[in-house]
């Protein structure tokens, strides 16, 4: 959008408010790059989450496969006296 000059705008409040945007805009970008920077870290941290969630769970069936494991044996004793 380009915009309309205005007749009672002055050359020096122009290049004034040039420098407005310009620092308006600089500040909108270092926010969006905290914003995306932030919800990357958000994205890891969930990741981290589920992966150790999986790593406990394998562990678990691991520990529950050796527990099934053991009490066969022992039935298998018991029915061999």
């Amino acid at each position: 959008m380009t915009p309309i000059a205005d007749p009672a705008v002055r050359p020096e409040q122009t290049s004034e408010l040039t420098l407005q945007n310009r620092t308006r805009d600089m500040h909108l970008m270092h926010e969006a790059m905290a914003r995306a920077h932030m919800q990357h870290l958000h994205h890891e941290a969930e990741h981290e989450r589920l992966a150790r969630r999986l790593v406990n769970a394998q562990r678990l069936r691991r520990r529950a496969e050796r527990a099934s494991l053991r009490a066969r044996r022992a039935l298998a004793v018991a029915l061999m006296q």
